[in-house]
């Protein structure tokens, strides 16, 4: 019997683990994910940049674990030799109508309590000098951090802490009551007093599991990204951001300078037809009909049926792909990028159509179902491991239980 059993091994799961270990030396831990590694989906796939949190509604969940986050990450990097880089972002204004949308954004920046600056041409080109562009914010607190190496350690201190990693185990079933769980696996059943289903990308068929009515589904959307050939990477010296379509929930294409020195460009963002399909060919029947007739997608996807055709013609066309890509470095030509790897977003979409734009947790008797976890997930990792460990307290002394009660150890 397991007194916590998470399921789901990326960098939430694994950072409520280690908050878990932290706050309760001597529980008896297990991280169940399906995967022969950890960080193998989202997380492993993650753009690697440790967020500002300036797009994020002011009061918002994101906003706060963003800026927390970032702080909390810089720190746990410090603290255990993680090689990550500060380096800063331009968020460019490339047309005479984003100036209006870049003062909100800056505004927001303000609202958000960020070390934010407006600057002109002149001084983007002195950040960034092939970049073209007629203004920009300038958001120095941004950077850049290998996540699969942070989950890593992440694990390392769970298992420290006398924690278990059980890899290569799906889970099948679940049973709860008020006594605890019981989890059916491909590899044999496991007991536990609670459960928390940090799933990701299965996270609302995991609740489902439980009898938890989410109201809102999964949608797996692919980013593609192609990368700078190596004699092009001088093109860029920080993050490249452009100033985001406020009527389009994802942020544009961008450059990013990764940890290990390449320069990643994208993403799009299309309907991938598998939810863990990173090729265009990855097509899984059963994810795909569960999309094509869910109605909150059909409601989310309408409205947007013009923007989502031009990611498609991105996703299709090369040329189309590198024209976004030339709007901020004109010089670019199609010889210079080459494609690279394809990320998944677990967007949350709601029955009449409203994307999930925060987090988003539910509760059973012995279970806490993060639903929606989305970017900034892998910055804000660290708050929000800590505050799951808190709803988790909380639940209980509403309760009237204490908390120490759930523990066999103490």
């Amino acid at each position: 019997m397991y007194d916590f059993s998470i399921i789901g091994g990326g960098i939430v799961g694994l950072s409520t683990g280690m908050a878990l270990t932290q706050q309760y030396p001597g529980a008896k831990i297990v991280i169940i994910e399906k995967e022969k590694e950890l960080a193998y989906h989202q997380t492993g796939h993650n753009s690697g940049v440790i967020h500002s949190g300036i797009y994020y509604k002011p009061g918002s969940y994101k906003a706060r674990f963003a800026r927390e986050g970032n702080a909390a990450m810089v720190r746990f990097c410090e603290e255990h030799g993680i090689e990550f880089d500060i380096c800063g972002k331009v968020i460019v204004a490339a047309e005479p109508e984003e100036l209006p949308l870049m003062d909100n954004l800056y505004e927001r920046g303000l609202q958000n309590k960020l070390n934010v600056k407006k600057i002109g041409s002149e001084e983007l080109k002195e950040i960034e000098p092939h970049v073209r562009g007629l203004a920009a914010i300038h958001v120095p607190s941004c950077g850049i951090v290998d996540y699969k190496r942070v989950s890593s350690t992440f694990a390392r201190i769970i298992q420290e802490g006398d924690g278990d990693i059980r890899l290569g185990t799906k889970v099948e079933n679940i049973s709860e009551n008020m006594d605890g769980v019981t989890i059916e696996t491909n590899n044999g059943t496991i007991r536990a007093r609670f459960l928390i289903n940090c799933a990701g990308l299965n996270s609302d068929r995991v609740a489902k599991m439980t009898g938890i009515k989410t109201g809102m589904k999964i949608v797996p959307f692919r980013g593609e990204y192609y990368e700078l050939v190596p004699e092009k990477r001088y093109l860029v010296k920080h993050l490249i951001y452009p100033v985001p379509n406020p009527n389009f929930p994802f942020l544009g294409v961008h450059f990013t300078r990764m940890i290990n020195g390449e320069v990643h460009a994208g993403p799009n963002a299309v309907l991938a037809f598998k939810r863990e399909g990173y090729k265009k060919s990855d097509i899984n029947v059963k994810d795909l009909f569960e999309t094509l007739t869910y109605p909150g997608f059909w409601k989310m996807a309408m409205p947007n049926i013009k923007e989502g055709m031009k990611e498609y013609m991105r996703s299709l066309s090369k040329q189309a792909f590198l024209r976004s890509l030339q709007r901020l470095i004109p010089e670019l030509t199609e010889r210079d990028i080459v494609p690279t790897h394809a990320g998944v977003r677990a967007q949350a979409i709601m029955f009449d159509g409203s994307m999930v734009d925060d987090f988003a947790i539910f509760s059973g008797k012995r279970s806490l179902h993060v639903c929606n976890a989305p970017s900034p997930a892998a910055t804000a990792s660290i708050p929000i491991g800590k505050a799951i460990v808190g709803q988790i307290i909380e639940r209980f002394q509403l309760d009237g239980q204490l908390s120490k009660n759930i523990y066999i150890n103490q």
